[in-house]
């Protein structure tokens, strides 16, 4: 099984359009949806959930009020500024400490120093992932609570159930849309993979950002390709970036021109390949199959 990652630099630049329309051209693949902390892979393709599941990034504090003897101590460890005098009243004292959710980092500091035992450390539910049917085969995605944290973790889990059911299912292809940028949820969608394909465009922030994605991936080793998309809202940058990625090393598959067939189809729910079958549909096509050709 091979497992090919879309990234970009920098959100906008039309990564998901180019996974969506992958999926469609790939006849037994898993996708996997990794841009946890804003998916919408699903919107295009349209998933029928069958599978449910909490996630679980790490583990969260709360004050027992019936233990608390509003001693201070976890409030004075706190580096947080996580915990207050806010709780209701027990037996012994007219207020407990209060852990607020949203401040807590889950360093359990609290725990380890409370004299009464009065602080519970349970598994925080961060979001949810799920695996569904499309009209492409298998999708594994996930929804990341509102600011909830480790992302990261979650990518993990997403790749790690889609590579299973890809064994399952005998599949000879994990396809994989990750995040933008350089952080811990792209590093978590990379890290493995055969082949990445970074999908940049040509303005000055767009050539910055494929450079430090670029070095991502020169990093962790994995073979990479570009894809230029919108290509000729400015030829002379997109040429600076082809020339630049052959001094590297790096081949660019691809040089997608602007079209609104990219809008359209996202209004429409659809991919590219199945909105039209004129020259964009034509151009993702000969990306795949270079993509196809590089993958071995």
């Amino acid at each position: 099984m091979k497992e090919l990652v879309v990234i970009s630099g920098k959100g906008g630049t039309g990564k998901t359009s180019i996974a969506a329309a992958f999926a469609s051209l790939a006849p037994k693949a898993v996708i996997a949806d990794c841009d946890v902390d804003a998916a919408d892979l699903h919107l295009v393709l349209g998933p029928a959930i069958k599978e449910e599941s909490d996630f679980s990034g790490g583990r969260e504090a709360a004050v027992i009020p019936d233990r608390c003897t509003a001693c201070g101590k976890c409030a004075e460890m706190c580096r947080f500024d996580a915990i207050t005098l806010d709780g209701p009243a027990n037996e012994g004292v007219g207020k407990t400490y209060a852990v607020d959710p949203i401040s807590c980092e889950g360093c359990r500091v609290c725990v380890e120093f409370c004299p009464a035992d009065a602080i519970s450390f349970e598994p925080a539910i961060n979001g949810k992932w799920f695996v569904s049917d499309t009209r492409f085969g298998p999708m594994v995605h996930a929804r990341l609570g509102i600011a909830e944290e480790n992302s990261g973790k979650l990518v993990t889990l997403i790749r790690k159930k889609a590579k299973e059911l890809a064994e399952k299912e005998s599949k000879d292809m994990l396809l994989c849309d990750g995040s933008p940028g350089t952080g811990c949820p792209v590093i978590a969608s990379i890290v493995g993979a055969d082949l990445v394909l970074i999908v940049t465009e040509p303005t000055l922030s767009g050539r910055h950002d494929l450079e430090r994605v670029a070095r991502l991936t020169a990093n962790f080793g994995i073979k990479t390709l570009i894809c230029i998309n919108k290509a000729d809202i400015n030829p002379e940058v997109s040429d600076m970036i082809e020339s630049e990625a052959r001094e590297n090393g790096l081949k660019v598959v691809g040089r997608i021109p602007y079209d609104e067939a990219f809008t359209k189809a996202q209004i429409m729910k659809a991919t590219l390949t199945e909105y039209t079958s004129g020259a964009i549909a034509e151009n993702i096509k000969t990306m795949w199959r270079e993509i196809i050709y590089e993958l071995g």
